[in-house]
């Protein structure tokens, strides 16, 4: 699991079937200190997040099943809008 931030949308108007009725967003990974690592990628939506917000992100096995049984080829998939983030430096 990781956070990222909402960078852009994809479009696609032939996908496969079980992702169908969801949104692809292409999102970058962020670090510590809130800078872009590594690059973007797309991720399924599941929670209705827009352009901008940081999001949290699973990956691999976790992704398939935030898809609630579905069986396609996913693999990194929106499971959270951020609100704040505390990290302690002490």
């Amino acid at each position: 699991m990781y956070l990222a931030k909402v960078i852009g949308t994809v479009v696609s108007t032939s996908k496969d079937p079980g992702l169908v009725g969801f949104k692809l967003l292409v999102t970058q990974r962020l670090d510590v200190d809130d800078h872009d690592a590594g690059l973007p990628e797309v991720a399924v939506d599941t929670v209705g997040a827009g352009n901008g917000e940081t999001v949290i992100i699973v990956k691999g096995s976790s992704a398939r099943n935030a898809l609630q049984g579905r069986d396609c080829p996913v693999d990194a998939t929106i499971v959270g809008i951020v609100d704040t983030v505390e990290i302690d430096r002490s």
